[in-house]
């Protein structure tokens, strides 16, 4: 935004300062070269009045060797013609010091006395005019030609372009100057403002804004997230202290009361027992339920610090822990990581994810079955499958899994999808539901995370039943 405001700022007083000096600039040198070219034209016309006694008089005068002397000491060239086209005379006078008459001259002055005006032209670096010398009924008596240098006029111009050309830098100097300024002051804010956001988003939920720099819209800005972020942090630390507080009523009731089951069922007869056991089983259920239930409050309400996972580590740690349970019921365990792996997750978010979506697929695949894991870097981060060969889901049943207490097992509690969708949503990825090619359910994953390593390792496998890790390059 910055960036933004300085280029703009810049564009419109480049644009304002071009159509006002490039104007004022041009304006001025034509007024510089006019009231050259009328003192030139003054002189000449002067010198062509002197010079009208001399023709008529056929004598030497005063006033007209005045002129000429003049002239030359001006830096001014003068040549003095008769109505025949005869020189008559010339500043420097004769012999050595004549000066040669310049290019198209003799033309101008046939044009002159054939009773035409010729307008001023520069030629090689000089002004030329040329007049008439007086007038009668057959025509002009004569003609001047006065020729005078360009170069002091140049010198004007040229110091005037110059100075217009400060003026012009000068300004956008002090437009950038006042740009930059700006942008800092209305920039900087919102760049604080900004990073407050992230901080805050990513679990730092003690982070505040300043409000004491920038506009007034951007200070109240900066109040107003300081105020939500006040708001959010009671509002989790409340919420933090009611799961703590529900975890520790519910547990503590449910671990006596199985305790006492436990108890009864030592010295009761064999149906009484019997009964007894099928009590523990529901406890047992009502405790994973609780679990689970906590398990998916913390994951919506808790805003955990991402910090970066190595992905394919994770999972290959998680596969071994799970290879003795794939082993007990037949089914065969393998990953695939041919690259490191990096995504940015809250801390112990996906070991949660992968035990979860490990367990629930172990749950269903039959025996001889296999269950394989992938990891891959994307674009954004990286993407995790879970594949398995089990009876899969129908589309319904797809769309619907990732909502509470929804299983395709009367056995389960429907948690362990909510708990993976929430996981990882709350991190900023996403999580979808596909047939295995050749039946089964895959489930995906798109994490976020920084780029990954650029150096590259073979992958390793993890194999259910006669072996724990193999090679699967």
């Amino acid at each position: 935004m910055a960036r933004r405001i300085v280029l703009t700022m810049l564009a419109l007083v480049t644009a304002l300062l071009v159509t006002a000096v490039a104007p004022l600039g041009v304006v001025t040198a034509g007024r510089e070269k006019d009231a050259f070219n009328m003192h030139a034209l003054m002189n000449a016309h002067a010198l062509a009045g002197a010079a009208e006694q001399r023709i008529d008089n056929h004598a030497a005068d005063q006033v007209l060797t005045a002129f000429l002397a003049n002239a030359r000491q001006r830096g001014d060239q003068a040549w003095v013609y008769s109505a025949n086209g005869r020189l008559v005379t010339q500043t420097g006078g004769g012999g050595r010091e004549a000066l040669p008459v310049p290019r198209g001259a003799a033309a101008a002055v046939a044009t002159v006395l054939r009773g035409g005006e010729p307008a001023p032209s520069e030629v090689d670096g000089r002004l030329r005019v040329v007049v008439s010398i007086g007038s009668s009924q057959t025509g002009p008596d004569g003609a001047v030609v006065l020729s005078r240098s360009t170069a002091e006029l140049h010198r004007r111009l040229h110091a005037l372009w110059a100075w217009l050309s400060a003026v012009a830098a000068i300004g956008l100097v002090a437009a950038a100057i006042v740009a930059v300024m700006l942008a800092r002051w209305v920039g900087r804010p919102l760049s604080a403002l900004d990073a407050a956001a992230q901080q805050l988003g990513g679990g730092a939920l003690e982070t505040r804004s300043g409000t004491g720099h920038g506009p007034p819209e951007v200070r109240r800005l900066a109040q107003t997230f300081n105020t939500m972020a006040g708001r959010l942090e009671a509002l989790v630390h409340g919420n933090r202290t009611m799961m703590a507080d529900v975890s520790h009523q519910l547990r503590t009731p449910l671990a006596a009361l199985r305790l006492r089951l436990d108890v009864l069922t030592q010295d009761a007869d064999q149906a009484t027992a019997s009964e007894l056991v099928a009590a523990q089983d529901e406890i047992a259920r009502l405790s994973r339920l609780v679990d689970g239930l906590l398990a998916i409050a913390r994951a919506e309400n808790v805003v955990s610090r991402p910090v970066e996972v190595a992905v394919d580590e994770v999972i290959q740690d998680r596969a071994a822990a799970w290879v003795p349970v794939a082993e007990e019921r037949g089914v065969w365990l393998t990953t695939r990581c041919l690259t490191p792996v990096r995504a940015n997750l809250g801390d112990g978010h996906l070991e949660q994810i992968l035990d979860n979506l490990l367990a629930n697929a172990l749950d269903v695949v039959p025996s001889g079955g296999q269950v394989r894991v992938t990891a891959s870097t994307t674009g954004q981060g990286a993407r995790i499958t879970v594949a398995d060969d089990g009876p899969g889901m129908s589309k319904a049943q797809q769309e619907a899994a990732f909502r509470r207490f929804v299983s395709t097992s009367s056995a389960g509690a429907g948690l362990g999808l909510a708990i993976v969708h929430r996981l990882v949503t709350v991190n900023g990825g996403a999580a979808a539901l596909s047939d295995t090619p050749g039946g089964g359910l895959t489930v995906t994953l798109d994490l976020l995370g920084s780029q990954p390593d650029r150096a590259r390792r073979a992958g390793v496998a993890v194999t259910g039943l006669n072996s724990a890790f193999v090679n699967d390059s």
